[in-house]
């Protein structure tokens, strides 16, 4: 009995705290500043407690800086500023779409008027510049994009027969011609290029014509060249018959110059063009040319 009273009293005896070992919560204790508030301004907190085991205890709110609304709206502006300025990735590329687009249309509506009205012979040598504009002064990318949406739009107005013919006769050369002269590569090596992408384009737009007529026509071509040939020989007291190797040989070299002497003209006729327009410094001009023009 004894022992449970003395665990009751225990437990009942409040403990004997002096009072100058409570904290107190008083505004002696804890100051709250708090300045002018603004939107420009931070605000803090300090807090000083006493306690009888630990001494003082002093917390405090970090400091966060803020912006202002005219700050954030001026940093706005100059980002869209700069986001829509003239030497800005969107202008740029924006003008590169339109141009691109500009030239594809232009470039596919000469030639199917000229095709509609049979005078290509005469405009044939302007195809291809528009495909040339666009790689010189957007890149390989651009001329190939522009070649493309010709063929694309010639295809929806006209068929797939004329954009074939199209890319064949004009869109390779063209797109070879301003990806060397972007590249700014010499005119010898330009006009050699040219002169196989014409050649090649011209192969093929035989072939396809030979296809849609049902007759083939280059190997009536090698028969016509092959007799003549042996016409030249006969006349000339040679009664040896050429192979047709040969024949294919001087085909290949006929068309190889017929394509060059082309693609040359172009070469002067497009240098003539760009010099008028100022665009003279873009491009890589031999020395007879420059001086000349």
């Amino acid at each position: 009995m004894n022992l449970l009273k003395l665990q009751n009293h225990h437990l009942t005896k409040p403990s004997r705290l002096s009072r100058t070992a409570l904290p107190s919560l008083s505004s002696s204790f804890c100051t709250h500043r708090f300045p002018s508030l603004s939107s420009a301004s931070p605000i803090s907190l300090s807090c000083d407690f006493a306690d009888s085991r630990n001494g003082h205890i002093r917390a405090s709110t970090t400091q966060t800086p803020t912006w202002s609304s005219k700050e954030e709206e001026s940093s706005e502006d100059s980002e869209r500023y700069e986001y829509l300025a003239k030497d800005g990735e969107v202008f740029q590329n924006t003008l590169r779409l339109v141009e691109t687009a500009m030239f594809a249309a232009v470039s596919g509506l000469a030639y199917l008027l000229s095709n509609s009205l049979a005078i290509e012979n005469y405009f044939g040598c302007f195809f291809a510049l528009p495909i040339v504009i666009s790689s010189i002064r957007w890149g390989v990318v651009a001329g190939r994009k522009t070649m493309v949406a010709t063929v694309v739009l010639l295809f929806v107005l006209s068929g797939p027969v004329k954009a074939v013919n199209y890319m064949l006769m004009h869109g390779l050369l063209g797109f070879t011609m301003g990806s060397l002269w972007r590249l700014r590569a010499s005119w010898t090596r330009s006009i050699f290029l040219c002169a196989l992408a014409r050649a090649i384009g011209a192969i093929g737009y035989v072939l396809l014509t030979s296809f849609l007529i049902g007759e083939n026509i280059l190997q009536l071509i090698t028969i016509n060249i092959h007799a003549s040939l042996s016409y030249v020989l006969t006349s000339m007291g040679s009664n040896s018959i050429p192979t047709m190797n040969v024949i294919y040989t001087i085909f290949g070299t006929l068309l190889l110059i017929n394509s060059a002497f082309f693609v040359l003209l172009l070469h002067i006729l497009y240098a003539i063009f760009f010099a008028k327009f100022r665009m003279k410094a873009s491009l890589r001009l031999p020395k007879w040319v420059d001086v000349a023009i």
